[in-house]
């Protein structure tokens, strides 16, 4: 390689030796989930105050990081970490949540402390709700970093920008993409394979809705695609396997393929009038 090429990059790590590094930021999230669940803890506490100390840790790391990339001061990055740390015990609520809904929505599972030890779901939604709050607080690339982080041991993408109620239940997981103007109502469940997207990925739509809008009480099934940020599925909906959404649908409707023959069909029946309409 040439040297102008190779100090080119070196100038390159000069400009970024400031920058968060993905082990640090995964290892905030992991040392902050151990905090809140014992069942991600590494180590034993010999009293309250160590415990303490270690939550003080965390507040000086999460510093740390907000004063690293920006130009940010102090008291400003002290007034985030503040915000965020006061806004964790309703996230926590949150959380717990998310584990009943996942406990209770998965026959397989034994009890609460295996969906959390074990489930690439819990995972993904725990990383989206500290992300969504640091997001909230005004912080760029970090709350990436940490819903890439579980992406990359999960298979589960979600935005941190995206609007995810409460009793959130992803089932497997694997392959879930859930964008960044995605609104997800209360008692949602996803299965693995579902991708919540946008009709166009063109570069001058970045601030408009283009995810869709999933209601409360809706379960989506394997591999579905539902696309569009005028794309609305009603509440209490079901969502079949393999099918592609581009418009709304109406409540307590059900869309599902049907093979007649040799073509397949996709069918959308709405519940509320008993018939199929499509």
């Amino acid at each position: 390689m040439q040297k102008s090429f190779l100090e080119h990059l070196y100038n390159k790590h000069k400009e970024c030796s400031i920058c968060p590094s993905q082990e640090f930021v995964g290892n905030f999230f992991a040392n902050l989930l151990q905090i809140f669940f014992p069942e991600y803890a590494t180590k034993n506490y010999d009293g309250f105050s160590n415990f303490l100390s270690e939550v003080d840790r965390l507040k000086n790391d999460l510093l740390q990081v907000l004063l690293l990339p920006t130009n940010r001061t102090k008291q400003e990055a002290n007034q985030i970490m503040n915000s965020f740390f006061d806004a964790l015990p309703e996230v926590h609520g949150k959380l717990e949540q998310d584990v009943t809904a996942m406990y209770e929505g998965d026959p397989a599972a034994i009890n609460v402390s295996e969906v959390i030890h074990s489930y690439p779901g819990f995972y993904a939604i725990a990383a989206y709700r500290f992300a969504h709050e640091l997001h909230k607080l005004g912080v760029e690339i970090i709350p990436r970093m940490i819903t890439e982080h579980a992406h990359s041991k999960t298979g589960i993408d979600i935005h941190p920008a995206a609007q995810i109620g409460n009793y959130f239940c992803i089932d497997h997981g694997t392959g879930i993409v859930i964008g960044e103007t995605t609104n997800i109502g209360n008692h949602v469940k996803i299965y693995q394979g579902v991708t919540l997207g946008a009709l166009s990925v063109d570069k001058k739509d970045a601030k408009k809705k283009r995810h869709p809008t999933i209601e409360d009480y809706v379960v989506i099934y394997s591999s579905a695609t539902i696309l569009g940020g005028n794309t609305v599925v009603g509440h209490h909906s079901v969502v079949g396997g393999n099918v592609w959404i581009t418009k709304s649908m109406k409540p307590h409707s059900k869309v599902y393929y049907k093979n007649n023959g040799n073509e397949s069909n996709v069918v959308t029946f709405d519940a509320s009038n008993h018939k199929s309409v499509s």
